[in-house]
């Protein structure tokens, strides 16, 4: 049995709420990727093209600090990672947490909540950030009522 991790980036609750459904569901353990500078909810406000989130979003080379990079990601085999889907892609603080430590070996599969939209580009804009020996996987959208039993047999799968 391969150990498991959901590490997780949240800026409204949404995400984390469905990353504590999934550790619960797999035995994973969890971790949450906060950063640095936690957002506000004027940050988060797609429609104005100058808050911090719309910035990011149009710089693919924009990388968020994060607070901390503890997460022990060489005890895992299996990191299910979570975001918000933010204009079709993940969060550029993804690439940041990405690209702190070495996932070389490792199978990272998404999960993700939207509004409305599905995985879009967020495999592409997530792969140049690791080792390429490190399988990213297109995982599920976590939106709505999902049982804990139908996670548990999804994230059995990997």
């Amino acid at each position: 049995m391969s150990k498991k991790l959901v590490a997780y980036f949240s800026a409204s609750g949404v995400t984390k709420k469905a990353a504590e459904l999934l550790a619960k569901a797999s035995g994973a353990d969890i971790y949450e990727i906060v950063p640095k500078v936690p957002y506000t909810g004027a940050d988060l406000n797609w429609t104005d093209r100058n808050s911090r989130s719309s910035v990011e979003m149009r710089d693919p080379s924009s990388r968020p600090e994060i607070a901390d990079t503890s997460a022990k990601i060489e005890n895992y085999d299996t990191i299910f990672l979570g975001f918000p889907i933010w204009w079709y892609v993940a969060p550029t603080i993804i690439n940041t947490f990405l690209e702190s430590y070495d996932f070389s070996g490792k199978t990272i599969v998404l999960f993700a909540t939207s509004g409305g939209s599905g995985f879009g580009k967020a495999v592409d804009g997530l792969k140049g950030s690791v080792d390429a020996s490190a399988a990213i996987k297109e995982g599920k959208i976590l939106n709505g009522k999902i049982s804990e039993e139908e996670l548990k047999i999804w994230a059995d799968k990997f």
